[in-house]
């Protein structure tokens, strides 16, 4: 058994920038990871982190702009914390080694995004994202830092009150371990492969936030689902919203910039609930082109724009659907992006948990209430990830010796022994199919009752199913038939969260849309959705959001 004070699970972004304030502290630390951290899915992440460093804008209107996208969702103290941290968090990435593209006179390229008063958006071309993760794991690389790569959590230890340390499965030797800690930081990011139509990576299936929720972490406003609203057509690959940011439109198949009929004043630039629900209703009420997409059209930006701010696009546009952003509009249609929602922490990364910690798109600060803004996730992966990182130092520093038990290894090698040992029932990936077909068709950009309900009951019958799932494949090391059995358990788990919290929810704001409850309720709804686990189902109750400053209002654009 291996010991350490701090285990930060998961080596994106917040992962890293966790672990590197821990490490700072003096604390002895390891990171867990299913990736090698170059490839983490912060890596993906195109178009931008914002900041408020131009002339003409200001910590003020950041903190504007993040309330009124969270649709008044946000805990403003977070938000107010969160925009003033991002000028001093991109100048250290910078003097980290972030390469970011340049103005003419010098100063850091800013692009406009949604639902943003100025532009903010900084940027390294359009890969911004892996800029970064490169920038911060070449520092980390100067740290005494220990690194699990390849395996994959599978429990949260939780003993007399805290947590103790984490079992997980070691994919090279293909057995599981324990790795004992003072303290625990859940980074594992998103878990958007709970759908099928998605921007995120097949490794994103939400291994620590289910791992934190059977732990009896509360997660918080899991309804709330992102879907970005330009995906490449048939593969679901991110065009980035800086696309439009450097002035790309938005067209249907009449020939019309539509976005004029839902956000008159700022176009092809509004939030993207607002956007994801345009296109979607362009497609449904006839005004789509044939396959159900409208075209993103760059052509009018010229080759030079093009192919040196959005180089990415260009590529994938290329490769993946043949298509020359230079000469040709782009085919897109919204898919499922981001998930407001995650394991409910503090600003300190603190959960319900003592000696628990999250960060990044894995917890819920909440900074992004019902719906993000493009260039904030970047930055709250970092700005969190520190202060996770330092709550978790700190924490370690006065806690007692952890304690893991045999019991809590054995339970867990009874259980996925037991998938390989069973000669009948169903291989995961038709569970896993399942489940994301359920959730692309009744839990997506516009909901109703009578839908979620039918996606609870199948969802419940998804996970009865799954108690007698297959593993057919007998390799012990890189058993991938295996890691698929065990992601798709923590995603039914979540999926069944998300459906829970929206069939409550009866009201529309931000990215959860009711055609059932089309307004926004706020005399009975501003209040954030938790979750506790139990056997029977996800067990709802409902906490305060903070305010400061600004009164929920009318949210256009």
């Amino acid at each position: 058994m291996q010991r350490h004070d701090v285990v930060v699970v998961g080596a994106g972004l917040a992962g890293q920038r966790a672990a590197l304030a821990a490490l700072q502290a003096g604390r002895d630390v390891a990171i867990v990871s299913k990736l090698h951290p170059l490839r983490s899915h912060s890596g993906a992440a195109q178009g931008g982190i914002n900041a408020a460093v131009g002339k003409e804008d200001s910590v003020e209107t950041h903190i504007y702009d993040t309330v009124k996208g969270s649709d008044y969702l946000g805990d403003q103290d977070a938000i107010e914390f969160f925009c003033k941290e991002a000028g001093p968090t991109v100048v250290e990435m910078e003097h980290f080694g972030t390469i970011f593209s340049r103005a003419d006179d010098g100063s850091l390229a800013r692009r406009p995004f949604g639902g943003a008063g100025f532009p903010r958006t900084i940027y390294a071309a359009d890969r911004t994202g892996l800029a970064l993760l490169q920038a911060l794991w070449e520092h980390l690389g100067q740290e005494n830092l220990t690194l699990y790569e390849e395996w994959d959590l599978t429990r949260i230890v939780v003993d007399e009150g805290r947590a103790q340390g984490i079992v997980a499965f070691d994919r090279r030797r293909g057995d599981l371990a324990q790795i004992a800690a003072k303290a625990v930081v859940i980074a594992t990011g998103p878990a958007g492969r709970i759908y099928g139509r998605t921007t995120n990576a097949h490794s994103c299936t939400g291994d620590g936030v289910a791992a934190a929720y059977r732990a009896g972490a509360f997660l918080k406003d899991m309804e709330f689902v992102q879907f970005h609203p330009t995906a490449l057509l048939e593969s679901s690959i991110l065009i980035t919203e800086g696309a439009r940011g450097e002035g790309g439109i938005l067209k249907n198949a009449k020939g019309e910039r539509f976005m004029s009929r839902y956000a008159p004043h700022v176009l092809d630039l509004a939030s993207r609930d607002v956007v994801s629900r345009a296109i979607f209703t362009e497609v449904r009420e006839g005004r789509g082109f044939p396959g159900d997409y409208v075209h993103l059209e760059l052509m009018h930006l010229g080759r030079e724009r093009i192919e040196s701010r959005l180089q990415e696009i260009c590529d994938f546009s290329r490769n993946f659907a043949g298509i020359d952003p230079v000469t040709e509009p782009i085919p897109v249609m919204p898919a499922q992006h981001y998930m407001m929602g995650g394991i409910s922490t503090n600003a300190r990364g603190e959960t319900n948990i003592p000696g628990l910690f999250a960060a990044g798109e894995a917890a819920c600060v909440s900074i992004h209430g019902a719906n993000r803004l493009g260039g904030n996730s970047l930055l709250e992966t970092l700005v969190f990830g520190k202060q996770a990182g330092i709550a978790a130092a700190a924490y370690a520093e006065g806690a007692p010796t952890p304690v893991l038990r045999a019991d809590d290894l054995d339970r867990e090698t009874t259980a996925v022994r037991a998938m390989g040992d069973r000669t009948e029932g169903e291989e995961p990936q038709h569970l896993r199919i399942e489940m994301q077909r359920t959730m692309d068709t009744l839990v997506g950009i516009y909901r109703n009752a009578a839908e979620l309900k039918q996606a609870l009951a199948q969802i419940v019958a998804l996970k009865v199913r799954y108690e007698k799932v297959r593993v057919v494949d007998r390799a012990k090391t890189y058993n991938i038939n295996l890691t698929d059995a065990l992601e798709t358990g923590h995603m039914l788990a979540l999926a069944e969260v998300i459906v829970a919290g929206a069939i409550a929810r009866t009201e529309s704001r931000g990215a959860h849309a009711r055609t059932d409850f089309p307004k926004r309720d706020d005399a009975n709804w501003m209040k954030h959705t938790l979750a506790a686990y139990s056997p029977q189902g996800p067990r709802l109750s409902y906490g305060p959001v903070a305010y400061t400053r600004w009164e929920p209002k009318e949210r256009v654009y």
